[in-house]
């Protein structure tokens, strides 16, 4: 299948204009043991109103992510595939997309821009939509994995102020797009508090991550302001999940006469 030019962008667009409610699926590779098994779990997504799928992760333990990226494009139908990179090595032009990442919240020089001048010449040489993407992590109580290989400090739930003013300061650096993460497996998802006011702040795409593992948490995201929710660690322990948050995603969209 041909790729479609700035066809992930206006996905996002359209959300954020239209006030739909987006889902996207984070995969990471460290976590699929087998990738047969894996495809047989999954082979009814294609069919699915998924909006996105997400391949990347903090940690890379095994050799796998293209032979991921591959096996996930086999299976998502007419989904785009969004290359979301730990580090400059996470790239493939198989993927429809990649969040070009720089993590504002900290203020490790590696993950801000040293990452991304690695993998700037690959990505350049591909045919691959680059969404410039301000990266946020915002969590009080976790220890998670985008904090111990960034070795930075998130942002506190406790301090929206300090949270909008960073996202301002993505926006005017030229990011379109701003993601609130609070972490693989977090306890507790990014606070309404923090999602309302980054969105009432950037007025433009606004993705969020992280700790949502129930349908209550995920509708409280996006009745907060989220235009796409990510789901990843919930659908790693229960695979039922992603229907889940499916049909609750399908809800919020009908009880918003979107069509």
């Amino acid at each position: 299948m041909l790729k479609s030019k700035n066809r992930i962008s206006k996905i996002l667009q359209k959300l954020h204009s239209a006030q739909r409610k987006g889902l996207a699926w984070l995969i990471d590779p460290d976590k699929i043991a087998c990738l047969k098994a894996f495809q047989d779990t999954f082979d009814w997504v294609a069919e699915s109103d998924l909006d996105l799928i997400f391949v990347g992760g903090s940690q890379l333990g095994r050799d796998n992510f293209v032979e991921v990226v591959r096996k996930v494009k086999s299976i998502s139908g007419d989904i785009p595939v969004v290359l979301f990179p730990g580090s400059s090595f996470q790239v493939d032009d198989q993927a429809d997309g990649i969040l070009f990442l720089s993590l504002l919240s900290g203020r490790n020089p590696e993950y801000l821009i040293g990452q991304q001048v690695q993998a700037a010449p690959r990505i350049n040489q591909m045919d691959i939509e680059v969404l410039p993407t301000a990266y946020l992590l915002v969590n009080d109580q976790d220890q998670t994995s985008v904090q111990n290989v960034s070795q930075t400090t998130p942002l506190s739930n406790a301090a929206p102020d300090f949270v909008e003013a960073t996202a301002l300061a993505g926006k005017f650096l030229g990011m379109d797009y701003c993601y609130l993460e609070a972490g693989s497996g977090a306890s507790i998802p990014v606070a309404q508090q923090v999602i309302s006011q980054v969105k009432s702040a950037i007025d433009a795409p606004l993705i969020v991550g992280g700790g949502i593992d129930t349908v209550d948490k995920a509708n409280r995201a996006f009745y907060a302001g989220a235009d796409l929710i990510v789901v990843g660690n919930a659908i790693e322990k229960d695979p039922g999940f992603l229907a889940e948050v499916l049909a609750c995603k399908s809800f919020r969209n009908a009880s918003l006469n979107v069509n």
